[in-house]
């Protein structure tokens, strides 16, 4: 367990279970932000919540992009096949 599970966790022992963050159980999601076809920036969101931006053109986004158009073609290949 990291240290940030291990704090979120002794912090919820503390505290009634009703006022634990409703945001540390949602999950993380990334999305693209388009103009004109082309991907500018990709927001990582928790729920509604904006947590940061990521530049498309960084190692990270290429990867994030990567990711997403393999699953996107081999989704759209299982439709295709059905």
């Amino acid at each position: 367990m990291s240290e940030n599970e291990t704090e979120i966790n002794q912090g919820a022992a503390s505290q009634p279970a009703e006022s634990a963050p409703q945001a540390a159980t949602e999950e993380i999601t990334y999305h693209a932000v388009e103009k004109d076809g082309v991907v500018t920036a990709i927001w990582e969101m928790q729920g509604r919540k904006h947590l940061r931006t990521i530049d498309p053109r960084s190692r990270q986004g290429q990867d994030i992009l990567r990711l997403y158009t393999t699953e996107h073609h081999e989704e759209a290949g299982e439709a295709a096949a059905s």
